[in-house]
Parts: C-alpha cells; sequence; structure tokens
C-alpha cells in the first residue's frame, strides 16, 4: 500500500524578506515551474499519490488554483491550514485526523533533490516498514541544519538541531520517512527553545528506539535548499541549465505522472490541450510526440 504524503508548505517566510511578503515563497519560481513542484515531484517518485499540502490561511487559495485536486496528475491532494508557524513536527499534528495509523512521508516546501540514484533510495526508504530513514547531505556549513553523525559501521550515533559546534557535516534535509509511531511521538513533542515542535525531536525517538536509518545521499544526488534569496536563484540556474543541456524536464509533474504509470498519454494530451505555448507548457506536449524530446 502506498504510503501518503504531507508537503508543508507554511512558514512566513522570513529568510525571503521582502520578496515573500506579498506571495508564499513555495509559489516562486525555480526557473520554469514553482519551487511547491519540486517537493511535489520527488513525493510523486517515492510512489506517493495522495498527499496533503499545510499551508497558511491567506496562501490556501493560491495553492488550490495551482494545484486543484490533482487529479490531472492521477493524485489525489487536499489541504490542512496551519494558522501559525509552530515547526515541522506541527504537521503530523494537523493531519491526524485523517492520516494516522498510516506510514507518512513528509516533504518540506523549499527542499529541491535531483540526481542519479534519487529514486532508488527514494523507493528504499518507501519500502522499509518499520522505523524511521531520513537523509544526510555533505554541506560545507551545516550549522543551519540538523546535522546526523554516523559510527564507523554507518549507523546513527547522534542527531542535533541546528548546533553551533557541529559534529558532522552530514546535515539532514527535509524528507523524512517514518512509521505509524509518529503520530504518538508528535503527540509527546514539547516545544523547543525556539518555541517550536522540532521534527529533530521526534527522529531522535526513532534513534534512541535503534529504529532510525540514515541513507548518505552522496554524490550522485544533488541537494537544494531554496529558503533564501542566494539558494533558490543558485536552483534557478541549476535547473535551467540541466534543462537546455539535456532537453530534458526536471519537476514536471506531468512528465513525473506519465513515466510513472499515474496517468497515460490521454489524459495527458486532455490536461495539456488548452496550455498556453510557453517554453514549459510545449516541453510538456514534446512527450506526446517523442519521450526523448521531454
Amino acid at each position: 500500500m502506498s504510503r501518503p504524503g504531507i508537503l508543508l508548505a507554511g512558514g512566513t517566510g522570513s529568510r525571503m524578506s521582502p520578496i515573500a511578503a506579498g506571495v508564499n515563497k513555495h509559489l516562486l519560481p525555480v526557473w520554469d515551474k514553482p519551487l511547491v513542484f519540486h517537493p511535489l515531484t520527488t513525493l510523486m517518485l517515492a510512489g506517493v499519490r495522495a498527499i496533503t499540502v499545510i499551508t497558511g490561511p491567506d496562501e490556501a487559495p493560491a495553492f488550490r488554483r495551482l494545484l486543484g485536486t490533482g487529479a490531472q496528475w492521477g493524485l489525489s491532494i487536499d489541504f490542512a491550514v496551519q494558522d501559525a508557524p509552530r515547526g515541522i513536527a506541527d504537521a503530523y499534528r494537523l493531519t491526524a485526523g485523517r492520516l494516522e495509523g498510516s506510514a507518512p512521508v513528509l516533504a518540506l516546501g523549499d527542499n529541491i533533490f535531483h540526481g542519479d540514484g534519487l529514486i532508488r533510495r527514494l523507493e528504499t526508504a518507501a519500502a522499509r516498514p518499520r522505523g524511521a530513514t531520513i537523509f544526510g547531505c555533505e554541506v560545507g556549513d551545516p550549522r543551519a541544519f540538523a546535522v546526523v553523525t554516523l559510527d564507523a559501521d554507518g549507523r546513527p550515533r547522534s542527531i542535533e538541531e541546528k548546533p553551533a559546534a557541529p559534529r558532522s557535516r552530514l546535515a539532514v534535509p527535509g524528507l523524512y520517512f517514518h512509521d505509524a509511531r509518529v503520530w504518538d511521538m508528535a503527540r509527546h513533542v514539547v516545544p523547543s527553545r525556539r518555541g517550536e515542535l522540532e521534527i529533530t525531536d521526534i527522529n531522535r525517538a526513532y534513534l534512541e528506539a535503534g529504529t532510525l536509518d540514515v541513507a548518505p545521499m552522496g554524490r550522485g544526488v544533488a541537494w537544494l535548499d531554496g529558503g533564501t534569496p542566494e539558494s533558490l536563484f543558485e536552483a534557478s540556474e541549476f535547473i535551467r541549465t540541466l534543462q537546455s543541456r539535456t532537453r530534458l524536464l526536471i519537476a514536471s509533474p506531468e512528465e513525473v505522472a506519465l513515466n510513472r504509470g499515474f496517468i497515460d498519454a490521454d489524459a495527458l494530451a486532455d490536461w495539456v490541450r488548452d496550455k498556453p505555448a510557453t517554453g514549459y507548457w510545449e516541453r510538456v506536449r514534446a512527450l506526446l510526440q517523442d519521450p526523448l524530446d521531454g
């Protein structure tokens, strides 16, 4: 049975001020697509087809206009409203009423993944029946992230949230696979000194229970945090360059849905028939003619 997905696209966007003062940062462009398409397609690549999008009350209508019900991509998308930023772990409290009992995948709305072996890593994590799987990415300055340390056998030894003196350079990106115990764990999380419900506290509970798995992304997968103006610009350049040189679409829900068998060519043709003649939609239409041109 497929895992449900939770896509967290709330927050105040303070790191993007003043850009995000008038628009949710997850709707800002990464080259030819909104940022939120990246975590959305990451969930799709993991086999997720039922997704709850969490956002603020003012932004919810814009997300509904952009994503709809998800049926055009073979998905089922619904929405939950977070009226104040209370931390990542709050996503489980907001969705417990509809998802409790399942083994969810939680994706942060400003995380971008791309690279060789990504699908294999996602499918492996999704297939793990018990415990939690998080990922590890080497970064130059891990102080802005959760940081995990591994022993000589690759097992996690510790995990800390934004440490002043990191014990390693292995940062934890915003993609988490948890089993059904996460709902009870989320109920017992208390606010940190930052006043937030930390996802790291949940992952630490799995670590203490001996059921936390850390999957290093390795050099084949790029991870970009699109939460600052600098990183969003770098992400746009990255995606523009890759798409221009390879003629492939990256983070396209249409392309992923077609290739994963969520929709067929007839459904895609119906969806794109009335779309404008922009570069993005022309590339999507090319999928119906020759997949190598997508």
